[in-house]
């Protein structure tokens, strides 16, 4: 952090922030958040919590005391509505006249307005379907764990690994098996993230990791 806080500069006018990021899943705490949005007042500063539900860390408490900030949250992770290319933005009210300013009047369609609001207010199944993902994420670190993979503690519904200069042959190997993921080594050298469902799937994730691993 004090890296990055010595990286800006008063002609700083914008900060984007993924909390938690992507690939990694790490995330960095309120405290930290405050730091910036008071190190740079006149920068925008744009949280995006697009897996806040995994996380349970919000910044909106402070829309009100700092105008500079902005908080961004998707339908299309913890919803399972990203066909509907739906989400919001959160900031102060003089922020936002200004940003209708310059909203397209069709940014959102009905049916994912109607989606939307069905969504939001369907806590149980949300909280039943993230309480899942947390104990289906606790499973996987155990699984890594057992198999001496090398894995990053995430705040997201994904956990990323490393495999190597093996990570595109897993890849494709789970693949022909019918398991699914994703490659991150243009990012990160040889690693690669599964994005963690239920206890059930972790379970045949590793199932058919493993065979391959001790290959």
């Amino acid at each position: 952090m004090a890296d990055f806080l010595d990286a800006l500069r008063p002609e700083t006018r914008a900060i984007l922030i993924a909390n938690p990021t992507n690939p990694t899943g790490s995330a960095i705490g309120l405290d930290q958040i405050e730091l910036i949005l008071e190190t740079v007042p006149d920068a925008a500063v744009l949280i995006d919590e697009a897996y806040f539900e995994f996380y349970g860390v919000t910044a909106l408490r402070w829309i009100n005391k700092y105008k500079n900030l902005f908080v961004s949250r998707t339908f299309s992770k913890t919803y399972g509505m990203a066909a509907m290319r739906c989400g919001c933005l959160f900031s102060c009210a003089e922020n936002t006249a200004w940003i209708r300013k310059a909203q397209s009047p069709y940014s959102v369609n009905m049916l994912a307005a109607i989606a939307a609001r069905a969504a939001v207010l369907d806590r149980e199944y949300i909280a039943k379907y993230v309480g899942e993902a947390l104990a289906a994420r606790e499973m996987a670190y155990v699984g890594f764990e057992q198999l001496g993979i090398t894995y990053f503690p995430s705040q997201a519904n994904f956990v990323l690994f490393q495999a190597g200069d093996r990570a595109i042959p897993i890849r494709d190997a789970l693949r022909e098996r019918g398991v699914l993921v994703r490659d991150r080594s243009y990012e990160i050298p040889g690693c690669v993230r599964v994005t963690i469902g239920t206890r059930a799937q972790v379970e045949r994730f590793f199932t058919e990791l493993e065979t391959l691993w001790k290959i």
